[in-house]
């Protein structure tokens, strides 16, 4: 149970105190009403003795009496009926309610927090958001378990206006205080008229009420004087005639009203009266009747039940279940009088104004008076009361003590002989019942009951249980179930109130007890009391399972105020057992909850259900969790709390759940039907916002804002930049390259610099983009913002007039700072009201979607768009929309359809991303802002549309295609400084400076060939010298931001601007994704946007075409007359060049066969020459799977090419295979070129020039760094540049039509035979390298390959091819043969020459015969850096034969090098010999 103020003993105390009677005169009554109170009345706060009182037992030992309590009331107050009873209880209940601010109490349950006191209506409800935080707040204080003080209330009151019963004595009258007033003509005879009263009243037989405890009731005479008015001498002098007629200790003359009425208006005095009348309304009749007027307006459920749903109705009655018709009781002293000054009635309160003051209550008393009033009843308790009450306990136990001589058998004969009174025996059924057996006033039975309770009223709790024994005995013995049920009950009580505990608490009485009083006897009334009193005993020795299970059993249909207190009090013992069982104390507080529903107490029905939800929700239960909000919104909106019912509907309907379809509608009927009277309230109210509706589910995280206008479609041969919209997926990736590339893009147009300000565009925000700037938008261009609905419900949701709000701060950024000049404005009220507002529309421009639906189960989205038409700072602030359930089919009881239509909003709030950069953030739960929704808008800017005509979307690997591409500036801004940056610079061009536009329309170029050609017969190559400057090209880097030409640098507004395209194929086949970035400005600059980007993605599929393999070989002949023309600067000046090209297209794309039309090259230092293949093999066609293998020799560049002040310009060499020549120099094959991807080599020098070996080279000794050069020198000996070109043509043939396709592709030549290849060969996957901590070790110097080294120098044998010998006249022949050598690097090397090297290779073997050198065998020679040297030899055959001549080794090395770099030279080609025999 519940904690109570008071202990349980001094409960029960309280329960049972002496009964003492007032019977007042006229004038007495008028003097006490001067204070606005009765004499009972007057006296009640002071009934309680705050000193100790003392009497003796029969065996003469003295009986300590404390804090004695005595009950002064009306001989004429009536003791209601058990109807009237329940109606007053009622009433009792609902006056007291949880007072608003008392700190709330918390129980701490397993894992459970549960907050039980007036604050529960708040924090335990799903809408009260702070409820865990107040929780933690109240735990740390004293308060840990509830307080239920309803419950108290009502068993005060129960106890008091219980019946006076006939086999009880507890509640009779001791005693009858007689009072008269002083200013009566002979008070003596007042008194002795009141007391012939009083002995009429209990002695004559005519009354039922009031019941009397012994027949000699003590009187006590009082004798009451009003100080202002009446004469002190006058009323001392009747006092003393009083003390001699009924003794001292048998009157008392009491002193009031020291002062008027009128002179205790200034003062305060204390009001001790108003706890005890405003505790309860029995003693209270108007505050009684003013609850009872606020409990008629709560229950009067009945009209507002009507207005909700029929199908969710439950079972609360419209009548209180207990409102009887009161009977008339005419044995009553009251009734036969029209108004008695003594009698306190409540039966018929009068209805009074819905207002009623306070009434000021002992205004003429004084402390004083007070302090007199407080010794009155001293005296009369200790000088009249315990003496008389000690008397007849002595008398009773003389009469008991002279009986116990007689035997049990004899016993029972005298009562049956003399007692006169006892009725028939009945049979066992009959005895069974109440009134099967009733004794007379004088049996012996009675008087031990009469002696226990004297007994048990001052205190004396072991003699009582004797007593009570003793009866119990007795009763049982005849039957008499009531008597002996209430010597049981009594008996319990008074051993648990034994001090020191001399026997245990006998609980089976109790049980037995209430047992007799329900089952045997049918009276609930006392059944009731005998649970209180055993429940309250239980829960002081903690034996609460015990205790919660009695009060569940007093639970029953005919009483549901009852049933309602017992379970609630049940449902905290469950709550305070040792392991809380808190699920069933949820439980039987919705069954409390339920029970106090029908009985009308709506406030406390509300209470239980919140505070059991607390345990229900969040654990997924959500039928019951429903049950119980369904609940909670109901009586809250019965109560007039239109939020919190409104609130409690949200819950249902937001949460996922698990109702069938018709359920959820009837929900979200009485839902919209709660929240359009809350909404008329508050506009009633003069709320000028709307509330906020829950339905459909807005999720503000993934609400998207695009900024920009909708682009126009493609027009025919038209393609439109794809750009951003809201149709496409947000990829991370692609926006971090987007990102790259406009970071490529804004130095090339800031000199190399980025500005401080600059902030990546960003045209569609979205939960994963940086929103921590605030966005930029542009004035008259639209902002869309999508928003993304979930309806969790089973049936559909017809959402109308669908729009934003906002709030908007106009700003002029036309200065350096950007000033404020006019105040916010905000379309809050235009939209609650559903009104246009043109003033409005000049600000902002609002779209409206007339109607939304959302189907069930169902996430759509919607998108809403603003138009601004002034320069500020806009905050989108939520969605603004009528909720309407005309399509649920609602049924004929339900109200009207367009009561169903409510207008509401829903905020849009966004929670930034979780900060994580600092130790503080690290450490705390923080969100930096997300400003997606907040743009500021900037003055207008330029607006780009880009339009591609004839863009293909497949191509050839390689090949070349001219396209158009159309830029338009659609706004009133003309725009400049127009750029475009890609991922693939390779695949496009816009052509140089220098080359030819014409023609100028996509109609007159769409048979024209993408080249320039001219009409030359094949020949020597063409040669041309171009600057890769002329091209976009600085620094050997292929150009990465195309600046497009404008006409005067500007596109003025609405201008639009053609310019050829040309596009070459990918090299490597398949789909090809392409990003343009299109930057342009504004030529007004702006502080805050001071550029925009367009995007464009084409998806290009590319298809194989042909494969080209080179191999550079050099040149070993070296003719001497060459060679003497062309000096010494032209030596090793040739190079063979091998181009394989072979077909490997499938004729996926209907390709017919492949023509190799020409053969270019570039480079700075080689060129073709000429082509030497032979004469008659002209045919350079291919068809599918065709190989064909062309040879060219390739020069050096002369000397006056490279030095005339071009050293950085490049050689284009033409060689053409038809009578066509393509100018490979001008765009677009140059473009190509240059943009081609570079090779993952260097493609100059030998060395890298890695961060890691320049770290390197600074840390070198002397003799490193020149080791590090020799081996740049070794390395370039074997290094060529030569780029190679191969222009195609293909024949195609498509619907009918044979189309000719033309296309290039680049071979780069770099090691002398090493072959290359067209074809990107795919990389390989890198393998998982670990993690290193510690610094890398440099890696060594890298020494030059072998393969390298051999390339140092370069021989030559020359020999007549056939040589004749008489072999016979001269046996040994002898041959002159030339050893040719040439020292190929730029730095001087030893060579040694080794003739008698014998050949043991294969192809040697095959040639018969063998040889020998004549003379020096060994020589060692110092060549000059490209120095030719020649050595002349001599060769001895003894025979004919063919003999190889190539078998001298050569070994080379570096001067400065060690011996050890020695590496043998690669030997010249086999040089056979012929030996003729003559």
């Amino acid at each position: 149970m519940a904690q109570c103020v008071q202990s349980v003993q001094e409960f029960i105390q309280d329960s049972f105190v002496p009964m003492v009677a007032v019977l007042c005169s006229e004038d007495a009554e008028r003097v006490t009403r001067k204070n606005n109170l009765s004499f009972p009345e007057l006296l009640r706060p002071f009934c309680r003795l705050t000193s100790e009182g003392h009497l003796r037992d029969p065996n003469n030992q003295v009986v300590v009496v404390k804090g004695l309590r005595i009950s002064v009331t009306g001989i004429n107050t009536k003791p209601p009926q058990t109807p009237e009873l329940q109606r007053l209880l009622s009433q009792a209940v609902s006056v007291c309610q949880p007072p608003e601010g008392s700190p709330a109490n918390v129980i701490t349950a397993g894992d459970y927090d549960l907050n039980i006191s007036d604050r529960t209506v708040k924090a335990s409800v799903p809408w009260y958001s702070d409820w865990k935080e107040t929780i933690t707040q109240l735990s740390s204080s004293k308060y840990y378990t509830a307080t239920t003080p309803w419950f108290e209330t009502y068993r005060e009151n129960f106890f008091q206006s219980m019946p006076a019963s006939e086999h009880e004595f507890l509640s009779h009258y001791l005693a009858c205080m007689l009072v008269v007033s002083s200013c009566e003509a002979v008070p003596t005879e007042q008194f002795l008229k009141l007391s012939q009263e009083q002995h009429r009243i209990q002695h004559s037989g005519e009354y039922t009420f009031p019941k009397w405890f012994i027949p000699n009731t003590l009187k006590y005479y009082v004798l009451l004087h009003d100080i202002s008015e009446g004469d002190e001498q006058r009323a001392d002098s009747v006092y003393e005639d009083m003390k001699q007629r009924y003794g001292p200790q048998g009157c008392y003359l009491l002193k009031i009203n020291s002062r008027s009425d009128a002179t205790g208006a200034d003062e305060q005095m204390p009001d001790p009266w108003s706890q005890y009348l405003h505790k309860t309304s029995i003693h209270n009749p108007e505050l009684y009747e003013e609850s009872a007027v606020n409990n008629a307006v709560e229950n009067n459920v009945g009209a507002v039940e009507d207005c909700l749903d029929s199908a969710a109705k439950d079972d609360i009655s419209k009548s209180h279940p207990l409102q009887l018709d009161q009977p008339t009781d005419t044995c009553y002293p009251g009734n036969d009088r029209s108004q008695s000054a003594n009698s306190v009635d409540m039966t018929r309160p009068q209805k009074q104004s819905s207002v009623t003051p306070v009434t000021p209550r002992g205004t003429c008393l004084t402390l004083n008076d007070h302090d007199r009033i407080r010794q009155f009843l001293q005296e009369f308790t200790f000088r009249g009361l315990l003496p008389h009450i000690e008397k007849n306990i002595r008398q009773l136990n003389d009469q008991l003590v002279s009986r116990k001589g007689l035997s049990r058998s004899l016993f029972s004969a005298t009562k049956k002989l003399f007692g006169g009174g006892k009725v028939p025996e009945k049979s066992i059924a009959d005895l069974k019942n109440t009134a099967g057996l009733l004794y007379p006033s004088e049996a012996p039975e009675l008087q031990i009951r009469k002696m226990a309770d004297l007994c048990f009223l001052v205190q004396h709790y072991e003699l009582a249980y004797n007593c009570y024994h003793t009866a119990k005995k007795d009763f049982l013995s005849d039957q008499a179930m009531l008597y002996a049920a209430g010597s049981l009950e009594m008996a319990a009580v008074s051993a648990f109130l034994q001090s020191g505990a001399p026997r245990p608490y006998p609980a089976h009485y109790m049980e037995t007890a209430i047992q007799t009083y329900r089952d045997v006897c049918k009276n609930m009334l006392l059944a009731e009391r005998c649970c209180l009193l055993s429940a309250e005993i239980s829960k002081s020795q903690a034996k609460y399972s015990e205790a919660a299970t009695l009060l569940i059993k007093m639970t029953s249909e005919d009483c549901d105020l009852r049933s309602a207190l017992l379970l609630e009090q049940a449902a905290h013992c469950f709550i305070n057992m040792r392991t809380p069982m808190v699920r069933k104390f949820a439980f039987h507080m919705i069954l409390a909850g339920h029970r106090f529903s029908k009985a009308g107490q709506k406030r406390h029905a509300l209470r239980c259900y919140c505070q059991a939800l607390q345990v229900y929700k969040g654990k997924c239960w959500t039928l019951a969790e429903d049950h119980i909000n369904f609940t909670i919104g109901r009586q809250s909106f019965t109560l007039r709390q239109p939020e919190n019912a409104v609130a409690a509907f949200r819950h249902i309907l937001i949460n996922d759940s698990k109702q069938s379809a018709v359920q959820q509608a009837a929900f979200l009927r009485e839902y919209l039907y709660v929240y359009k009277s809350n909404t008329t309230c508050s506009q009633l109210s003069g709320e000028a916002s709307l509330p906020q509706l829950p339905l459909p589910c807005l999720h503000s995280s993934q609400t998207r804002v695009f900024f920009g206008h909708e682009r126009r479609l493609a027009e025919g041969e038209k393609q439109a930049a794809t750009h951003v919209t809201l149709d496409q997926e947000y990829d991370r990736d692609l926006s971090q390259l987007w990102r790259e590339l406009e970071e490529q893009v804004v130095p090339a147009a800031n000199r190399g610099t980025v500005p401080v300000a600059f902030q990546p565009s960003q045209c569609c925000l979205n939960s994963q983009t940086d929103n921590l700037r605030y966005p930029l938008a542009v004035v008259e261009e639209p902002i869309i913002v999508e928003l993304v609905f979930r309806n969790p419900l089973k049936v559909p949701l017809v959402l109308s007039a669908l729009s934003l709000l906002w709030k908007f701060t106009p700003k002029d950024f036309s200065g350096p700072q950007g000033g404020t000049i006019g105040e916010t404005i905000t379309n809050e009220k235009e939209a609650a009201s559903s009104k246009e507002n043109a003033d409005l529309n000049d600000i902002m421009d609002t779209q409206v979607i007339p109607e939304f639906t959302v189907s069930p189960e169902e996430t759509k989205v919607a998108r809403l768009r603003l138009l601004p038409r002034k320069t500020g700072e806009l905050h989108v602030l939520g969605v603004v929309y009528n909720l309407d359930t005309t399509d649920l089919g609602s049924s004929e009881d339900s109200p009207p359809s367009e009561l169903m239509c409510v207008r509401g909003q829903q905020n849009l709030e966004i929670q930034g991303p979780r900060l994580n950069m600092t130790k503080e953030e690290k450490t705390s739960v923080s969100y930096g802002p997300d400003r997606r929704l907040d743009p500021i808008i900037t003055p207008p800017m330029p607006l780009l549309e880009v339009f591609f005509i004839n863009f293909p979307t497949g191509l050839l690997c390689g090949e070349i295609r001219k396209a158009w591409v159309e830029f338009v500036n659609v706004s009133a801004v003309p725009l400049t400084s127009l750029r475009v940056a890609s991922t693939h610079p390779e695949f496009f061009t816009f052509g140089s400076a220098t080359s030819d536009l014409t023609p100028v329309t996509p109609t007159a170029a769409e048979h024209c060939s993408a080249y320039k050609t001219l009409a030359t017969p094949p020949s020597v190559a063409a040669v041309a010298l171009v600057s890769p400057a002329a091209f976009g090209v600085t620094g050997g880097d292929r150009p990465a931001v195309t600046e497009i030409p404008l006409s005067r640098g500007v596109l003025g507004p609405g201008e639009a601007l053609q310019i050829p395209l040309w596009l070459r194929g990918p090299d490597r086949e398949g789909v090809h994704e392409i990003n343009f970035l299109f930057y342009y400005e504004s030529t007004e600059k702006t502080a805050k946007l001071s550029h925009r980007v367009l995007r464009h993605t084409a998806f290009i599929c590319a298809s194989r075409s042909l494969n080209v393999r080179a191999t550079a070989s050099r040149s070993n002949t070296l003719q001497g007359g060459e060679r003497e023309q062309r000096g010494t600067e032209e030596k090793n000046s040739s190079m063979l060049v091998f181009v394989d090209v072979e077909n490997i297209n499938t004729s996926e794309a209907g390709v017919r066969e492949f023509h190799i039309v020409q053969v270019s090259s570039s480079s700075r230092q080689w060129k073709l020459h000429k082509c030497i293949n032979p004469a008659g093999d002209k045919d350079s066609k291919l068809a599918s799977r065709e190989r064909g293998k062309l040879c060219f020799r390739a020069t050096r560049c002369r000397t006056e090419e490279a030095t005339s002040g071009a050293v950085e310009k490049y050689t284009f060499a033409d060689l053409n295979l038809g009578n066509d020549q393509i100018v490979s120099s001008t765009t677009p094959c140059a473009d190509f070129f240059f943009r081609r991807s570079l090779p993952p080599e260097p493609r100059r020098g030998g060395v890298s020039t890695g961060g890691a070996n320049q770290m390197r080279r600074h840390s070198l000794t002397p003799q490193n760094t020149n080791e590090d050069c020799m081996t740049s020198i070794i390395k370039k000996c074997s290094e060529v540049e030569l780029d190679i070109i191969v222009l195609w043509k293909a024949y195609v043939v498509e619907d009918n039509k044979q189309l000719i396709l033309e296309g290039q592709l680049h071979v780069a030549l770099q090691t002398i035979g090493k072959e290359v290849c067209s074809l990107s060969q795919k990389e390989e996957t890198q393998e998982m390298v670990l993690l290193k901590f510690k610094p890398d070790v440099l890696p060594p110097i890298s020494k030059p390959s072998l393969e390298q080294l051999s390339h140092l120098i370069k021989t030559c044998l020359h020999y007549p091819e056939s040589y004749d010998h008489p072999f016979p006249q001269k046996s040994l022949c002898m041959v002159p043969v030339t050893l040719t050598l040439s020292n190929c690097s730029l730095a001087q090397v030893d060579v040694i020459i080794d003739l008698r090297h014998k050949t043991t290779s294969p192809e040697s073997l095959e040639v018969h015969g063998s040889f020998t050198w004549l003379g020096q065998t060994q020589y060692k020679l110092q060549l000059q850096a490209q120095e030719v040297y020649r050595l002349s030899l001599k060769a001895c055959f003894f025979q004919a034969g063919v003999y190889n001549l190539g078998t001298p080794r050569v070994f080379a090395k570096l001067a400065q090098t060690s011996a050890m770099c020695e590496t043998s030279q690669q030997s010249a080609m086999p040089a056979l010999i012929i030996i003729n025999s003559v």
